[in-house]
């Protein structure tokens, strides 16, 4: 089977399935594992490399009122690498080509390949996106292997945080300027690792907060995790926070409970990674309980004088 990957979760799942030499063309975004960078790569990004984070919003939202996408297809790459199963989404019109787009181009090709729309809203949704994959590529039993196991460590870490006796209150936020809230699956990972999230819905979008909203709800710990972004480029814009009128007065940033996390890797793409998303926020929130993710980063806390 030969398969294309239209987003970067998704090129996550196929070789946590062990699917890697089944992988043929990815996005310009895939960069996990590794290796996949040296890919074909089928997507162009009409956001320009250099745009600063309220620049990349603006776009966004200009391109939404139109209906365009931030995307486009290659399809003469897609074409002769010949996928037999093309993997996307249509959950979010900013994060993958349009599926208008991928449909009208899937049926173009002289054999027309099967295509798998992954629309995951919650972490369970999520470990079913594996179970789907794998079932269209022929190794369900190794998908189910591979979800039992996620299965258990969110379970370990849902059962140690039952034992916590005071939540703290959190925010997670998804983007800086504007501030976003976090949306989908990222409430729910803040409740199971031990905290209550005060702005984002479980299984709901993001969405653009006023800053009173943040304000007004006095987060004992804010989490940053900046869709798209890694910790050096989230770092970047943490200086705005400061302009943001009661920054300094929130309990979180008294206390020095401001974390940093790479929300491109983990909290950004619903694919096998979230669980690890887990594990740093569970660690962030209460390391006496939940011991550090291994093999990866700890959250990066900012220090009350640097911000």
């Amino acid at each position: 089977m030969r398969i294309v990957s239209l987003l970067p979760s998704a090129t996550e799942i196929i070789c946590k399935l062990g699917l890697e030499d089944s992988l043929v063309g990815v996005t310009h975004e895939c960069d996990f594992p590794p290796f996949v960078r040296d890919l074909p790569k089928v997507t162009r990004t009409l956001i320009p490399r250099e745009a600063t984070s309220r620049e990349i919003d603006e776009l966004v939202r200009d391109r939404l009122k139109t209906e365009r996408a931030l995307y486009s297809l290659d399809t003469s790459v897609l074409e002769e690498l010949r996928p037999d199963l093309i993997v996307t989404q249509a959950l979010c019109d900013v994060c993958a080509v349009a599926e208008a787009e991928v449909t009208a181009a899937a049926c173009s090709l002289p054999h027309a390949p099967k295509v798998l729309n992954l629309e995951p809203t919650s972490l369970e949704d999520v470990f079913a996106t594996l179970l789907i994959v794998g079932e269209a590529a022929g190794v369900a039993a190794q998908a189910n292997h591979i979800v039992d196991e996620l299965r258990g460590r969110v379970r370990s870490i849902a059962d140690r945080s039952s034992t916590v006796q005071s939540r703290p209150r959190v925010v997670v936020l998804e983007w800086i300027d504007p501030p976003f809230s976090c949306g989908h699956w990222s409430p729910e990972l803040v409740t199971m690792a031990g905290g209550d999230e005060q702005l984002g819905q479980p299984g709901m979008a993001s969405r653009t907060l006023e800053w009173d909203e943040v304000i007004e709800s006095r987060p004992d710990v804010i989490v940053i995790a900046c869709c798209g972004f890694d910790v050096s480029r989230t770092l970047v814009d943490v200086e705005i926070l400061r302009r943001y009128g009661g920054w300094s007065d929130l309990p979180a940033v008294k206390t020095g409970r401001v974390f940093v996390v790479d929300g491109n890797a983990y909290f950004s793409r619903p694919g096998p990674r979230l669980v690890e998303s887990l594990e740093l926020l569970a660690h962030a929130l209460h390391p006496e309980l939940h011991p550090a993710p291994i093999g990866i980063s700890a959250a990066v806390q900012l220090a009350v004088p640097n911000i």
